[in-house]
């Protein structure tokens, strides 16, 4: 695996200069007042803002152009997601554009390129996942949601769970067995499925942050018509790990990675201590430098695997993309834990009412502390979605050991 440089690129400064005036005159004030405070956002707030970035093309940039992309570079793409960051503008949300999209150009029907891409590309489409089950997590194989063919269509009966914005979703992509006769492997089908669909049920899950953005989704004899089938009946674990390559790569979010560190360097250059700046503590001047030189190789490794997706015919190496996700949300963590040691007593108080807008109560502590506490208590989980981190290593193992 071969790490590339991630100098800067002065090159590509006019692009920055681009984004940075873009998000300075077209982020709605709501959406950034909220974004500065760390409170939830509506879809149809996010959809105020990425319907804007879709104008530009921006929401899937990285695309190739022949699928209604921007074919960017990967220094662009980095560049893009650092600007977002430094901006305090919501990210572009996943399910489409990292994950969705990508399976369905590169392995869908050129009917389904033309029904489906479109709505990803305007962000008038939104996707959720339908992987996990209570009893296949990390053993996705394990799954056990059913599709039976009946004429031309599947009846689809199961649980799926931890589905984050099921209750938003207009899509879902969703693995189901179609066999159980072989390898749990080889029985796996990719459908997607019209969450309008009769018979589905989204029922919600209060996260540890106490707020809902996770669920359970329920499929009572769903009729799901054959041509949403993605490639062949039964090799949908294919398909499966092709798309965990792309989801592992976009779990890292450089541009959150960019706002905690510099939440991280704006509460040391407020909090004092002795007198003086936390900011000039040697010893939080090295872990501010520790942050860094971290955030630098995650960055290089995300390099890699943005230009592996052009390189390897449109997917992340399985091995590179279990790295970044490792180094990735493993940094993720490190940072928000560093930000919790900072607000101190603050970070014990979780005023879970001032993540919704229209509040008006006495906020104690920073006024994004809140916000700061949420992202600590989220991100707890990043080194488990996605494939846990012992997963990862196995991943690593395997490919460059042969273990």
């Amino acid at each position: 695996m071969f790490i590339r440089s991630v100098e800067r690129d002065t090159s590509l400064d006019a692009f920055r200069a681009e984004v940075r005036d873009f998000c300075e005159r077209e982020l709605p004030p709501e959406v950034r007042r909220k974004q500065a405070l760390g409170q939830h956002l509506e879809r149809h707030e996010y959809d105020a803002w990425l319907k804007r970035l879709g104008t530009k093309g921006w929401i899937t940039g990285k695309w190739p152009k022949e699928h209604g992309g921007l074919g960017w570079s990967p220094a662009q793409t980095l560049a893009f997601n650092e600007e977002l960051g430094r901006a305090g503008a919501p990210a572009v949300v996943p399910f489409g554009v990292n994950m969705a999209g990508p399976v369905i150009y590169t392995f869908g029907t050129e009917e389904q390129k033309r029904t489906y891409l479109p709505g990803i590309i305007k962000n008038d489409t939104w996707w959720c996942q339908g992987y996990s089950e209570p009893g296949a997590g990390s053993d996705l194989a394990a799954l056990k949601t059913k599709a039976v063919r009946d004429g031309d269509h599947y009846v689809v009966n199961g649980q799926k769970i931890w589905t984050s914005l099921a209750h938003w979703a207009d899509w879902m992509f969703c693995l189901v067995r179609t066999d159980d006769s072989g390898k749990k492997q080889e029985g796996i089908s990719f459908l997607l499925i019209d969450m309008k669909t009769p018979g589905i049920t989204v029922r919600p899950i209060i996260a540890i942050t106490m707020s809902h953005h996770l669920n359970e989704v329920f499929f009572d004899d769903v009729r799901v018509p054959v041509e949403n089938l993605i490639g062949q009946e039964g090799k949908g674990w294919t398909y499966a790990k092709f798309l965990l390559a792309n989801e592992r790569v976009g779990n890292v979010e450089i541009s959150r990675l960019e706002h905690a560190l510099d939440a991280l360097r704006r509460l040391l250059a407020e909090t004092r201590e002795g007198g003086q700046p936390l900011a000039e503590d040697p010893l939080w001047r090295r872990k501010v430098a520790e942050h860094e030189v971290n955030l630098a190789t995650v960055k290089a490794l995300m390099a890699d695997q943005l230009a592996a997706t052009s390189e390897e015919g449109g997917a992340p190496t399985l091995m590179g993309a279990a790295a970044l996700k490792l180094r990735g949300t493993e940094l993720q963590q490190a940072l928000h834990q560093s930000v919790m040691d900072v607000l101190g007593r603050y970070g014990q108080i979780y005023q879970t009412d001032a993540l919704h807008g229209g509040w008006n109560g006495e906020l104690i502590g920073p006024e994004d502390t809140t916000g700061l506490v949420y992202e600590h208590l989220y991100r707890r989980a990043a080194t488990i979605y996605g494939g846990s981190s012992e997963v990862q290593k196995n991943i690593i193992a395997k490919g460059a050991l042969g273990l």
